[in-house]
């Protein structure tokens, strides 16, 4: 029983050592400031959060090969034309690794309207990304409004009903 214990309280420390000292990444939450983002767009466009300054921006983190982000273009497509004229930008931002010529041949095959990107490692670390499709929306002054997580039906009304109250903000 002594050594039932002994191993049960080393083990229990050895867990505690492997919590405290993993590193840990801060998820943005809603109020605060997005993260930065810098990147370059497929065709070649320099992308920060500055270009979308006075925006309500939707990022969508996604990859080719992951289904329910392929059903989500659609509607990021419709949501970017129904609303891009009240000034909404949606940005795709891959996480392909590094093929751009598969990201290239996708935009062209879902007939994506917006800019997209590869997002490197540092990105998807900034956004505290744990799993695809990932959506969020930065109000006009560039704090997040919200984090979705999946391409249901209900989640995508819900994501269209908050852009809907930002853009009427002033």
């Amino acid at each position: 029983m002594r050594i039932v214990r002994a191993l049960t309280a080393f083990v229990a420390a050895v867990g505690l050592t492997a919590v405290v000292a993993a590193p840990s990444f801060a998820i943005p939450q809603k109020g605060q400031p997005a993260p930065p983002l810098k990147v370059v767009s497929t065709s070649g466009q320099q992308i920060s959060l500055a270009n979308y300054k006075g925006y309500v921006l939707v990022i969508d983190f996604f990859a080719t090969w992951c289904p329910p982000c392929r059903e989500a273009i659609p509607h990021l497509n419709g949501l970017s034309r129904k609303y891009g004229r009240q000034g909404l930008q949606v940005l795709g931002l891959s996480l392909d690794d590094g093929d751009e010529g598969t990201v290239k041949d996708f935009i062209a095959s879902k007939r994506i309207v917006y800019p997209v990107a590869l997002a490197g490692q540092d990105v998807q670390t900034d956004y505290g990304l744990r799993s695809l499709p990932t959506v969020y929306v930065i109000d006009k002054k560039g704090n997040v409004a919200d984090k979705f997580m999946g391409g249901s039906d209900e989640t995508l009304k819900t994501m269209e009903n908050l852009i809907k109250k930002l853009l009427a903000e002033k």
